[in-house]
């Protein structure tokens, strides 16, 4: 694999560690490349149940290298669209993993860098981290999913103000906004994020996954289309080896014991 995207195998679960640390972690095509191939490699290991993603150094990733590839030259700009579909295919593989993805945002998560943060599951920062959505800087429009997630997790008035004049918030101000889950204390990120980690890969991953799907699907369905997808997917949570396990715990008074075996 590309070493600029590090892949560690843990119990049950797996550590994606961007690694250009000298760049913040902005990514380039081969990059894009290697964190598309470490998920798509955890999505097709039955035995990973959660994935850890986070970046080397002072920075979680400062979104796309402004390098050749989408820097304006002397024969006029560049063609911006391959490099945002690369981040567009990211995204979308974090949100159809069957799996739970956590985000360490260890610093600096700025452009596309924080949307990749804000497509994870759960997300914990730093406190000295910072989110900003840098593109009014140099005269581009929020991607990655940017117009889709923040105004759902923030609203639109605030959404829209850091679009719009590319301010940085704190972790802190991020976690008391509800676009994260938690703001810690630097020295305790990773041990946080670890632990968060290992415990949801001894869930049943199983329910974990159909909970993704029924999340994803609740943001365009009617309340009605809804409950009937929650009823389809109950069902075939209902039908796993873990909810079984889950009642018999539950009804002899002992911790369960989940195989975490797929929907």
């Amino acid at each position: 694999m590309d070493p600029t995207v590090e892949v560690e195998r843990r119990e049950g679960w797996r550590l994606v560690r961007l690694n250009r640390p000298e760049r913040l972690n902005a990514m380039n095509a081969p990059m894009h490349a290697a964190l598309l191939a470490a998920l798509d490699a955890a999505a097709a290991d039955a035995s990973c149940r959660a994935v850890l993603l986070t970046g080397a150094g002072r920075g979680f990733c400062a979104g796309q290298e402004l390098g050749p590839e989408v820097t304006p030259g002397p024969a006029g700009a560049p063609d911006l669209g391959p490099a945002v579909d690369r981040f567009a295919d990211i995204v979308r593989r974090i949100r159809a993993l069957p799996v739970p993805v956590v985000a360490a945002v260890n610093g600096v998560a700025a452009g596309a860098g924080a949307n990749v943060a804000l497509a994870c599951d759960l997300v914990l920062a730093a406190r000295s981290a910072r989110f900003i959505q840098a593109f009014i800087k140099i005269g581009l429009i929020p991607d990655a999913g940017g117009t889709w997630f923040l105004p759902r997790l923030i609203g639109e008035a605030r959404a829209r103000a850091l679009a719009m004049t590319g301010a940085a918030i704190d972790a802190e101000q991020a976690a008391g906004w509800g676009m994260i889950w938690q703001a810690v204390a630097d020295e305790e990120l990773m041990a946080k994020a670890e632990a968060l980690t290992a415990e949801l890969a001894r869930q049943p991953t199983g329910a974990l996954g159909l909970m993704k799907r029924a999340f994803e699907a609740g943001a365009g369905n009617t309340l009605e289309a809804q409950l009937d997808l929650e009823r389809d997917l109950q069902r075939a949570a209902g039908r796993s080896a873990d909810y079984a396990e889950g009642v018999a715990a539950f009804l002899e008074k002992r911790p369960p014991r989940f195989s975490g075996g797929r929907a």
